[in-house]
């Protein structure tokens, strides 16, 4: 069974000059969103910054699913209006909806060094 069809997936989002952090994407969460984002993988990026969140520029280009403005610490969502991956470090109201995707299950405080536009990968950890 290939990976965009199991129901969790394991993903590293490596950050140049920072660490790797491991996530678990839930595909019942969203699974259109899931499949497109887990079979683009190995996706290379940048870091960004929002108030409480860091996030990546993926490229996928999907709508909203399963639409959710609210976002608590240690989520992993898909943001359609920044068409970007988002990681959460507190709890935030987001201006826009997201597609909650998963949680962090690495240490998130190791991106806090990373700088905005450091190179980063988000590719497949092992399959949960």
């Amino acid at each position: 069974m290939s990976l965009v069809h199991k129901p969790r997936a394991g993903v590293v989002v490596e950050v140049e000059g920072a660490g790797a952090v491991e996530c678990t994407l839930v595909r019942v969460y969203a699974p259109r969103t899931f499949e497109t984002l887990v079979s683009r993988l190995p996706i290379h990026t940048v870091l960004a910054r929002g108030d409480g969140y860091v996030y990546f520029p993926v490229d996928i280009r999907r709508g909203v699913e399963k639409p959710r403005r609210e976002a608590e610490a240690g989520w992993v969502a898909y943001w359609p209006r920044g068409d970007a991956l988002c990681l959460f470090e507190k709890k935030v109201s987001m201006p826009t909806p997201i597609n909650l995707l998963g949680e962090v299950k690495g240490d998130l405080t190791i991106l806090g060094s990373a700088k905005r536009g450091a190179k980063a990968v988000i590719s497949v950890a092992v399959e949960v």
